[in-house]
């Protein structure tokens, strides 16, 4: 257990939104967000779909186990909540973490409602700073679908750079593997 991370930020600010911790209770709330955007969502994170989108009970499970998570210091799991109407509107995360280099990945998504109107980008611009200035972590990594433009337009607007494509490297609910393109953020090329 690292006990400098004991103190750390459970909620973080950007101009059009608060990213913060899931609390108890949130379940429904993210419940509403995974079946509001379930199609969208199917082929990107099936996982998060049959853990967590079946109902607000197992919603409400997947929000505690992120909860227990964060205090075990093996995944950080927010939602990102709009400062005017105060909707959660998305999900971000930072999982996968390797603590002997220090290294994690990021996944997120937001309502597709929202998609091309920057809030991502701010949100993900916090969450990497977050990540270097308050995890102490060393890399960041994304992988995309291949086919996945937006979500590679943006790693490379908060200054991920492309490493690489995996191939065969996810399989769709379909059954059908696909590729994935990588994409990484060292913290000597963060520049903060």
């Amino acid at each position: 257990m690292r006990h400098q991370l004991f103190d750390i930020d459970t909620a973080l600010l950007t101009q059009r939104c608060v990213v913060r911790r899931f609390r108890e209770n949130d379940g429904s709330a993210f419940y509403r967000l995974l079946d509001g955007n379930r199609d969208y969502l199917l082929d990107h994170f099936p996982h998060l779909i049959a853990e967590a989108g079946q109902s607000k009970i197992e919603a409400e499970v997947f929000v505690r186990e992120c909860i227990a998570e964060w205090l075990l210091q093996r995944r950080y799991a927010m939602g990102i909540w709009l400062n005017d109407s105060t909707e959660l509107v998305g999900f971000i995360q930072v999982f996968n973490l390797d603590w002997s280099i220090p290294s994690g990945e990021m996944g997120y998504f937001i309502d597709r409602s929202l998609i091309r109107q920057g809030i991502m980008t701010e949100v993900l611009a916090r969450v990497v700073r977050f990540s270097f200035l308050q995890l102490e972590l060393d890399k960041l990594i994304i992988k995309t679908l291949i086919d996945n433009y937006a979500s590679q337009r943006l790693a490379r607007r908060v200054g991920f750079s492309r490493e690489g494509d995996l191939r065969s490297e996810y399989r769709m609910p379909s059954g059908v593997l696909v590729d994935l393109m990588r994409f990484g953020l060292v913290r000597e090329a963060y520049g903060e």
